[in-house]
């Protein structure tokens, strides 16, 4: 297996973005990304929602701007854009100018959504979310690596149009997909792109990720394999005992928190997809369960050496060569998920790289 690198996911406490100093939040989340970086993770990735209630970055390249000229290693990106939500040109012109800013660390992560009324109130058409982000990512391509772009398309059209900058990555960054359906390992595995993963229990993870790399291998591909990323909840404190005292409260919310487990219990029609509806049980099974969590490897719970094992061991079965721990779980107090972070940096990536 190749050498296992390390990311963070950076996730938000509920309330986190309410009515108070945003501008502190962001820049202590933009601490957290410098700390991470001097501790030796190599990547950073947070999500992206459009008119959601959850604290959330709704603005990803803005941003990422600021992040690009706080931090020197670090590459980075939201994980993913949604496609649907962002004119094509526009996004791949902002997405350059950020690979631009930070010397070419942009990772660039895609997808279409999964939240049928985050499209309602943009009047997007839901059902179509696929169709519009396979159009987009034609369209961003377009502008990465041709002078001039016409397009006729179902949902855009351009003439003649200049997109500037180019990246700094040529010829262009690296594109990832957030592939939970067949549907899109396979189109990740056509077009040689990234994948990552973060909301199925391991034994599927693992079924997932070798399906890819089956269907990578088939398409004759030259160059090395695509990446393959989990991204898990991780605690770590200094026993066993002590994490699980600290993390269980918080880890009772639920995988997705209070809102994710009432919304699991209400899908919409459109929204009954197979790999939806798999989501939508850890959603519902982690509330107030927490040997759910560790029994389904969703979270990784312990003392430095206890972590590391676990990581060991979703390392053999999955095959992943980049695991991002997400430190913030539900409402756990910053300082809290911050100790975690410090730990793992400190006791668990030494102890991986000398054993992996």
């Amino acid at each position: 297996m190749d050498p296992l690198a390390f990311g963070v996911f950076d996730g938000f406490a509920p309330d986190e973005l309410g009515d108070g100093m945003t501008a502190n939040v962001y820049d202590a989340h933009i601490a957290d990304a410098k700390r991470a970086e001097q501790l030796g993770y190599s990547y950073y990735f947070f999500i992206e929602h459009q008119n959601a209630a959850m604290a959330c970055i709704a603005s990803p390249n803005v941003y990422l701007a600021a992040l690009a000229r706080e931090t020197t290693t670090l590459r980075f990106g939201p994980m993913v854009y949604q496609l649907p939500m962002h004119h094509p040109l526009l996004l791949a012109q902002d997405a350059a100018m950020v690979d631009q800013l930070s010397h070419g660390r942009l990772e660039f992560s895609i997808g279409y959504g999964t939240q049928a009324i985050e499209f309602d109130r943009m009047g997007i058409p839901y059902g179509e979310r696929r169709e519009m982000g396979l159009e987009a990512m034609e369209i961003i391509l377009k502008s990465w690596t041709l002078d001039r772009i016409t397009h006729d398309g179902n949902y855009w059209s351009l003439h003649d149009a200049i997109a500037k900058p180019r990246p700094y990555q040529l010829p262009h960054p690296p594109i990832w997909i957030g592939a939970h359906s067949p549907t899109s390992f396979d189109y990740a595995a056509e077009n040689n792109f990234h994948v990552a993963q973060n909301l199925d229990v391991e034994n599927l993870i693992g079924e997932k990720f070798a399906y890819f790399r089956d269907r990578w291998r088939s398409h004759g591909h030259m160059g090395p394999m695509p990446h393959q990323l989990l991204v898990r909840h991780v605690h770590v404190a200094e026993t066993d005992q002590l994490a699980r005292e600290e993390a269980e409260r918080y880890m009772n919310e639920g995988l997705g928190g209070q809102r994710a487990y009432e919304r699991a219990h209400n899908l919409r029609p459109e929204e009954r997809d197979p790999a939806m509806l798999e989501i939508a049980k850890n959603y519902i099974e982690s509330h107030d369960n927490y040997d759910y969590w560790i029994r389904q490897g969703l979270g990784l719970i312990g003392s430095a050496q206890t972590v590391a094992r676990r990581v060991r061991e979703q390392h053999e079965l999955c095959g992943f060569d980049i695991f991002c721990t997400q430190h913030q779980i539900g409402s756990m107090p910053k300082a809290m998920a911050r100790r975690s972070l410090d730990l793992f940096g400190t006791e668990v990536i030494p102890a991986l790289h000398a054993t992996l």
